[in-house]
Formats: C-alpha cells, sequence, structure tokens
C-alpha cells in the first residue's frame, strides 16, 4: 500500500508545485529600482512593432512622459487589470501620457486578438524575442515603468503608480 500512496503523492505535490509557479509568474513581483542602470537613470532606448506593423522608438518620445505596462495574454492579474490601465490613459493621455503596452514573447496573431477582445485604445507592441523586458529587468507581469520627458526612469512601483501619475500630471 505505501508504494501505492508515494508516486500519488509525488505527482500531486509536483502539481501543485507547477500551478503554483505559473501563478507566481503571472503576478506582480517586486521590481528592483533598476540594477542596469545606465550613469545617469537614463531608460533604454528601444525600438518595438506594434500588432499593426508600425515602429515605434523610444526616443521620439523625449518631451513627454511614457508609461510602459508589461504584460502577457495568458496572465490574469494583468486582464484583470485592463480597466486600470483603459483608466489611465483616458485620465492622463490628454494631459501629454504617452501609454504604451508591451507583450512579452507572444505572437503578432494572438496578441492582435487579445487587442481586439479587450479593445485596447493605447499602444500595443510586441516584444517578440523577450529583449526589451530584458534591459527594463521585468521579472513578473504585469509590470510598470514610468519614464520622465527628459527619459529618465521615475518609478517601477505597480501600487502608487496613480499617486505618482497624479503628481507629474496634475489637472
Amino acid at each position: 500500500m505505501r508504494t501505492q500512496f508515494r508516486p500519488w503523492v509525488l505527482a500531486s505535490l509536483g502539481s501543485i508545485a507547477v500551478i503554483l509557479s505559473l501563478f507566481l509568474s503571472c503576478t506582480e513581483s517586486k521590481q528592483p529600482d533598476i540594477s542596469k542602470k545606465t550613469a545617469d537613470d537614463s531608460a533604454p532606448d528601444f525600438t518595438l512593432k506594434d500588432v499593426n506593423g508600425r515602429k515605434f522608438t523610444l526616443g521620439n518620445y523625449r518631451g513627454r512622459p511614457v508609461l510602459l505596462i508589461f504584460i502577457t495574454t495568458w496572465c490574469p492579474t494583468c486582464r484583470a487589470e485592463i480597466p486600470h490601465y483603459k483608466n489611465i490613459h483616458a485620465t492622463y493621455s490628454s494631459r501629454g501620457l504617452e501609454v504604451v503596452n508591451i507583450d512579452i514573447q507572444e505572437s503578432k496573431e494572438k496578441v492582435s486578438q487579445f487587442v481586439s477582445k479587450y479593445q485596447i485604445p493605447y499602444k500595443m507592441l510586441l516584444d517578440e524575442n523577450g529583449d526589451v523586458a530584458g534591459i527594463y529587468n521585468i521579472v513578473g507581469v504585469p509590470s510598470m515603468v514610468l519614464i520622465d520627458k527628459e527619459g529618465k526612469i521615475l518609478s517601477r512601483k505597480y501600487h502608487t503608480m496613480d499617486t505618482i501619475l497624479e503628481t507629474l500630471l496634475p489637472r
């Protein structure tokens, strides 16, 4: 009896570990303040294509603040936060904020369907190889990076982003 019980227990524990690792990888983790800092805390420049094939280069947005939102389509927390992201876009884009969603390592087709299904009003970029997520040290999704109009990283603090945005872009 004992030998029949042991494989079942090990299989159960293995299943629990897999489910837990998926859940943890999809929740916002504490982002490092910036471990890959440049000498002056400048946001690393990048160019990505959006779901329509248009190029987006971060450096072209100097002079206005940019909010980078890193997500994946399979992440339940990312999907649950879409109304919040839409609210940020609706509130702050008229005040000069450029909201940019960066999907990490998924196909254009999958992300295009996601944009259509959730009616995403802001730019949705494709980080197909995860390179941009890598240079920004993204270790969990969803994650946000706020860049000021001079191109410097202001914050990576997800839970205080609304307060920071209201201070940066008051009515």
